[in-house]
């Protein structure tokens, strides 16, 4: 795993296993638990969204949350995206960390969901990381983030 030099590029501001992060606040230090065990405890303020998790279940807790991570046990795997669409639409503006196995040319993807953080399995390389988050400049549907569709900028 190479080391991380965030004077290097400006990708984020992670530390420890956060490789990058596109927040200005300071970075949950907190275990994630799972969603069960999430709702059944008042003080839990970190939680795992693991796959075939129902989501829904924390729209009520959204308040309490600090920071939820959606893991990616494989890249082939898309309920992350949707799980973390679902929790940006319905109001969460806390740190949602994508986990696990989180490649190079997911990030731009994911952003667009609305993760503002990544704790890759393998540390991905920044320039090519740097790239595939500037590859996509004009998107065509709306989603988690501001980006507006060009259908948009061309018909106001």
């Amino acid at each position: 795993m190479a080391d991380f030099d965030p004077d290097v590029t400006d990708l984020g501001t992670g530390r420890d296993e956060v490789q990058f992060r596109f927040r200005d606040d300071e970075q949950a230090d907190v275990a994630a638990v799972t969603v069960d065990s999430f709702l059944d405890q008042a003080d839990a303020d970190a939680v795992r969204i693991e796959p075939g998790d129902d989501t829904r279940d924390l729209l009520p807790h959204l308040g309490r949350l600090r920071l939820v991570e959606v893991n990616f046990p494989s890249y082939t795997d898309g309920r992350g995206y949707s799980a973390a669409r679902l929790l940006r639409e319905h109001g969460y503006t806390g740190e949602l960390r994508a986990v696990g196995d989180v490649l190079v040319d997911q990030l731009a993807y994911m952003r667009r969901c609305g993760i503002d953080s990544f704790a890759p399995d393998r540390w991905l390389d920044e320039a090519a990381a740097q790239k595939a988050l500037g590859i996509l400049p004009e998107v065509y549907q709306s989603a988690a983030d501001a980006s507006t569709p060009i259908w948009k900028l061309r018909h106001g």
